[in-house]
Parts: structure tokens; C-alpha cells; sequence
């Protein structure tokens, strides 16, 4: 291993970091980097290597003393792992820290050590912010302009209180980058109000709240913390959405209780900025703690502890959307502090079972969407001016059709009047503007009303992905703008990439817009993220037989059959009839016989009436539709751009129903 003069080890330059050995700190651009101890250790013995391999040996020699040997194992693998998350650096594609299996390590790029009486004490002043991520979106997103931080995300440097060693100096930013403004990084200056950003190319601080940690030793309390979670979420997307995009609730509980560091899960995300805390229940009180954090860096900029009475939880979370907001806007505007005004205590026991409804009602399946309602109308008993209880209460309805727990002729009349209900106790709750809005375009065929719903709810709250999402699915679509659908849809899944529903309707609406190449693409992407999804393989085989690709759509739905439960020798056997018959009598022969083997997944009217269509037979095809109609099923509001309709277009009959659906012909 080389040696080095006392002068010479104290200072290592590499890449866009740098070491300060004597005062035991790691720096990237500048900015300090959150790292010490052991994995700080390990560093310095490979710079000191100077890329020759250090055994575990060598590293237990000079890192763990002789009575740690038995731990040895665990502990070099974790410092290791937490020095490459510091370096933003993986194992399985190194760009520092090289890792031979069962021998060792090396460091795999130059380094440059400066003498003390050569460099300028302290480390190099901070530099203008890094950019925000630039990674590669999900491929639905891949054509929106990437994002990047604004002017105002100066402020979100704030006040960098470097705590572990003990001073307390503000650092002054000065970007360097043509067009920015001058960014004071001290808290003091975060009380100043800055304009907002003029130009189009300009783009929104994005952040993610990861899922709070439990930290109440009680595994039965998981609702608890993940509740917490998605309220903080819709407070801090309503809070100052003209600066400040949030992931969803459905993107970020992907991450509860990862091991990806805050780099990586900034690139997955696209995201600037992460959020991340815990929260302690114990007896009538909770305990939430939280810290900002760049994702560019890694730099934690700002960190706050919460002690209330669960009386006082909303106030909490409101509190802390204030901070953030703060952050990266500066002072709140007027309307934003009158908005916090209203907050008012609610009961803790109607809070409780709220959060256990919101748990279940997250879960997507029939009997749990029953015991979301449950939980919710629990709520409403406990303390009936409790708006978000009637929210909840609606959407669990709403969704219970979905999954088969509630007729439509049920669940309507109950989730409109649960969702009226909340708008009367507060107006500005953008997700009961997005369920009336459904329930509008779903079950009314209102569709002004409906889009009046839904442009209510994306104002009151930009960052609501399903506002969004709703919008193109029931109102866009429906009214063939299929451009405005698929941008609606867009800002959907940039809003919440990982969902699945999001990057389900992101395939099915290309496909209604005629994008042929990009629906296929999206239904691959969105598989590629659940393998297991039933839809996303029947949606593509669906696409696959449209186009003329009748092999691989038999392919496709051989393997939606397998995933729904069927027996490998029955599905074999379809697929064999399916073969004979698209032999026998071409593509309407094919139709034919999926219309003879229907499974009782696929026996809404909706579905029998599409296939109907798709074998010529268009007078049952016809009233197939008027059942469908009758019955309000979900599906039939898609009917202008449906590519399932497309050769009932020149019947009158076809013309007739739209009218008679609001629908322009």
C-alpha cells in the first residue's frame, strides 16, 4: 500500500469530490457530504491504495480492531454499502468502489492529492445547486421536457447547519448558471418573497415523501405511519403547487422499507428532492420526525421535530407542509396562511379509524373495500363534520364498483352523496371534485358537469395525479380530444410513475388515439413493472390482434389466462382452438370463438358487445350496447374511440347512441 507525506494525505481530489482526511469530511462540489466513521475509514484506505486492491484483510487490519473480528463480515459490508450511497455508486456498475469477490476492493478512478501549503482552506466555497435528475423517465413520459430546478429552488438551500461540527455559519450561493437569480442560502432570506418564475421552460421543484417509518415497536400501528404518509403527501400537493410537484402516495409507498439510497431513488422518481421521517405513537400523543433532503447530493438541508396530542395531528402535518413549502418558495402567500387558518382539531378517534379506512381502501381488492367503508362510516359516527371521513367514505364506494363489491345502481347514489356532503363541509377538497366528476361521466353521461368537476379539482390541487388521470379517462377521451387525453394522462404519470392504473389507461389511451407503436411500447414498460398483471397482457393481447399480430396476441392471452388461475392444459387447449379457428375463418373467426369460450371476467355488456362488433355481428353488437347503456357499465363511456367500435361507425344506430350519451358524433 503506498505511503504518503503528512502533508500530502490530508487533502484527495477525485471526480467531482474531495477529502479532507485531517478533518475527516467528504465533499461533493463543495456541498458536504453526510458520512463518517467506519465507511469515512474505509475511504481513506482505498485513496491510500492508490487503485491497488485492499484484501478484507487488509481492511480489517486498518479499520476494525482485533475484538470487532467476529463481526467483521457484517460490518465491512455495510460500510461498504453506505460509502457507495454516499458516492452515488452501485456494486453492480462501479464507478468507484470496485468490489473482487472474496478478495477485496479497489478504487477504480484518479485521484489527486494537493499538499496543505498549495490548497485554500476551507474546501471550496458552494457552488451554484446541481441540476435536478435527468434520468430516463418511465417511456409514456419520455416525450415531456425533463425536469430541472427553477430559481426558487435557491431557497431550498436555506440554512445548512452544519451540526457534527458545531457551527453554526450560513453559506451564501451564487449560481453560476447563465439566467439565475442570486440565491441566498441564509435562513433569513427565506422569509423574502420571490416572484414566481415567468418563462414556459421553467419547471416545478419535484419532491417524493417517502413512507414514514414505524417506529412504534408495534406492527399493528403500520396504518398509522402510512396514513400519516399519504396525508402529508396531499398537504404538501395542495400547499404551493405553483412551485412544488409531489409524487403520489401510490409511487412513493414503493419504497417502505428500502435499501436504494436517496440518489437512486431521486433518479427512479425524477424527483429533487426527498422527504423522509418516522413517527412514534405512544398513548395520546405522536412523535414525528422529518428531514429534507437533495437528492443531487444527498445534502440534508433541513430537519424538525413534532411532539402533539393526536388531537392536534392535522395541525402537524400542516406544520411540516409549511416548512417544506418554505423551502422552496419562500414566504406563503396570503391565501396559503388563510388556508392553514382553517384547519380545526378533529377527533382523534374519527382521525383513527379514518387512517384504518384510507389503509384498507388501499389494498384494491373486494373485501377490503368493504372494510374500508366500514372504517370510514365509523368515522362519521365518531365526529360528523369531519369532511375527509365523507371523502374517504365516496371513494371507497366509488372504488368498491370497481372491484366488484357494490353494484353501480348501489355505490352511486351513496359515494355522490358522501362526496356532496364533503364539498358542503369543505369546498376545497380536490379529490371529492374528481369522484362527483366520475360519478358525473360514469353513472350520468354529464359530461359538462363532469369536466366542470374535474378542471375544479386540478385547480384546487395541481398535483393530484387521479384529477388528472380522470380527466383524460372520463372526459377527454370519451369526447375523442385524444392529444389532451394523452397530455392529462401524462402529467398523471409524471405525478405518480410507479402506479400501475396510471400506466395502464397511459397504454389503453394511446390505443384509443390510434398511437399503435406507443400503446404497444407502454403496455411492455407497464409489464415490465408487474409481470403478474393480468389487464396489462390482456390489454396488449387485445392490441396485438387489432394489428394484425394474431400469434403473439394468442401468446399474450395465454398468458392473462395462467395468471387468472386456469390449468396450463386448458389454456393450451384454447389456444389451439384459437389457432384452428383464425385458420378456419380469419380474424372474425378468431372473435368468434372468444366469444363462445367467454370467461366470467369478460361478461360486462361492454365486453360482449365489443366482440360482438369485432365479428360482424352488428345487430348484437347493438343491443349488447343498449344493455350496457342501461346498466351504466363503466366501460361504454369509451365508445366514440374504442378501435373494438370502429366498423358500427357508419350505422345510424351508432350515431343514435352517442347522442343519446352526450357524446359528439
Amino acid at each position: 500500500m503506498a505511503t504518503h507525506d503528512s502533508l500530502r494525505r490530508s487533502f484527495v481530489r477525485f471526480d467531482t469530490f474531495s477529502v479532507d482526511l485531517s478533518s475527516a469530511e467528504l465533499f461533493r462540489s463543495g456541498m458536504r457530504v453526510p458520512i463518517q466513521g467506519q465507511p469515512l475509514q474505509v475511504l481513506r484506505v482505498l485513496l491510500e491504495a492508490e487503485g491497488n486492491v485492499v484484501t478484507r484483510e487488509q481492511l480489517r487490519a486498518a479499520v476494525w480492531p482485533q475484538d470487532t473480528f467476529v463481526d467483521f463480515e457484517h460490518g465491512v459490508n455495510t460500510a461498504v454499502k453506505k460509502l457507495r450511497q454516499a458516492l452515488d455508486d452501485s456494486a453492480e456498475c462501479p464507478r468507484f468502489v470496485e468490489t473482487l469477490p472474496k478478495i477485496g476492493y479497489r478504487f477504480i478512478v484518479p485521484v489527486e492529492w494537493v499538499a496543505d501549503e498549495i490548497r485554500n482552506d476551507p474546501p471550496p466555497p458552494i457552488g451554484p445547486i446541481a441540476p435536478g435528475s435527468t434520468s430516463v423517465r418511465p417511456f409514456a413520459a419520455t416525450a415531456s421536457p425533463q425536469l430541472t430546478e427553477n430559481t426558487v429552488v435557491g431557497n431550498a438551500a436555506s440554512e445548512v447547519v452544519l451540526t457534527r461540527l458545531g457551527s453554526r455559519k450560513r453559506f451564501m450561493m451564487l449560481s453560476a448558471i447563465a439566467g439565475l437569480l442570486l440565491i441566498l442560502a441564509s435562513v433569513v432570506y427565506l422569509r423574502r418573497s420571490y416572484p414566481a418564475p415567468t418563462s414556459a421552460t421553467q419547471k416545478r421543484v419535484m419532491l417524493a415523501v417517502l413512507p414514514f417509518q414505524n417506529m412504534s415497536n408495534d406492527p399493528g400501528q403500520e396504518y398509522f405511519s402510512d396514513g400519516l404518509t399519504e396525508e402529508t403527501i396531499t398537504d404538501l400537493g395542495q400547499l404551493s403547487p405553483e412551485h412544488l410537484g409531489v409524487i403520489a402516495r401510490t409511487s412513493a409507498m414503493t419504497y417502505k422499507h428500502t435499501d436504494k439510497s436517496i440518489s437512486q431513488i431521486g433518479r427512479e422518481l425524477g424527483v429533487d428532492y426527498v422527504l423522509e421521517g418516522s413517527v412514534r405513537r405512544e398513548g395520546g400523543q405522536a412523535r414525528i420526525s422529518a428531514q429534507l433532503i437533495r437528492t443531487s447530493d444527498q445534502t440534508h438541508l433541513w430537519a424538525q421535530n413534532y411532539q402533539r396530542d393526536l388531537h392536534d395531528l392535522l395541525q402537524i402535518e400542516n406544520e411540516l407542509g409549511t416548512a417544506i413549502a418554505r423551502q422552496v418558495q419562500g414566504n406563503l402567500t396570503p391565501q396559503q396562511q388563510v388556508d392553514l387558518s382553517k384547519m380545526r382539531p378533529v377527533n382523534p378517534d374519527a382521525y383513527d379509524l379514518y387512517l384504518k379506512g384510507r389503509f384498507y381502501w388501499n389494498q384494491n381488492n373486494r373485501d377490503a373495500m368493504k372494510e374500508s367503508v366500514g372504517y370510514f362510516q365509523q368515522a362519521i359516527a365518531k365526529d360528523p363534520d369531519f369532511a375527509l371521513a365523507y371523502v374517504g367514505l365516496a371513494n371507497a364506494y366509488n372504488k368498491g364498483t370497481f372491484w366488484g363489491a357494490y353494484s353501480p345502481q348501489e355505490s352511486r347514489p351513496k359515494a355522490k352523496a358522501a362526496a356532496t356532503k364533503a364539498l358542503a363541509l369543505d369546498p376545497s377538497l380536490a379529490e371529492a371534485h374528481t369522484i362527483l366528476g366520475m360519478e358525473k361521466s360514469f353513472y350520468e353521461f354529464d359530461f359538462p358537469g363532469a369536466q366542470k368537476e374535474f378542471l375544479k379539482a386540478i385547480e384546487l390541487n395541481p398535483n393530484y395525479a387521479y384529477a388528472h388521470l380522470w380527466y383524460s379517462a372520463c372526459y377527454l377521451a370519451p369526447m375523442g380530444r385524444m392529444p389532451e387525453a394523452i397530455a392529462e394522462n401524462k402529467k398523471a404519470l409524471e405525478l405518480d410513475p410507479l402506479s400501475m392504473t396510471i400506466n395502464d389507461i397511459m397504454a389503453m389511451t394511446y390505443m384509443s388515439a390510434g398511437d399503435y407503436e406507443n400503446s404497444y411500447r407502454q403496455f411492455q414498460h407497464t409489464i415490465a413493472m408487474d409481470p403478474n398483471s393480468v389487464i396489462d397482457h390482456a390489454g396488449l393481447s387485445f392490441l396485438l390482434k387489432i394489428t394484425g399480430r394474431y400469434e403473439e396476441g394468442i401468446e399474450e392471452n395465454e398468458k392473462k389466462e395462467l395468471l387468472f388461475g386456469s390449468s396450463a392444459e386448458d389454456v393450451a387447449t384454447r389456444a389451439t382452438m384459437f389457432r384452428q379457428a383464425l385458420k378456419k375463418g380469419g380474424e372474425k373467426g378468431m372473435w368468434q370463438k372468444e366469444l363462445e369460450l367467454k370467461k366470467p371476467w369478460d361478461e360486462s355488456p361492454d365486453i360482449i358487445a365489443s366482440l360482438y362488433a369485432l365479428t360482424g355481428d352488428k345487430d348484437r353488437a347493438f343491443e349488447w350496447l343498449d344493455k350496457a347503456y342501461a346498466e351504466r357499465d363503466m366501460g361504454i363511456i369509451g365508445l366514440k374511440v374504442d378501435p373494438a367500435f370502429t366498423n358500427l361507425h357508419g350505422d345510424p344506430r351508432f350515431a343514435a347512441l352517442l347522442r343519446r350519451m352526450g357524446l359528439p358524433e
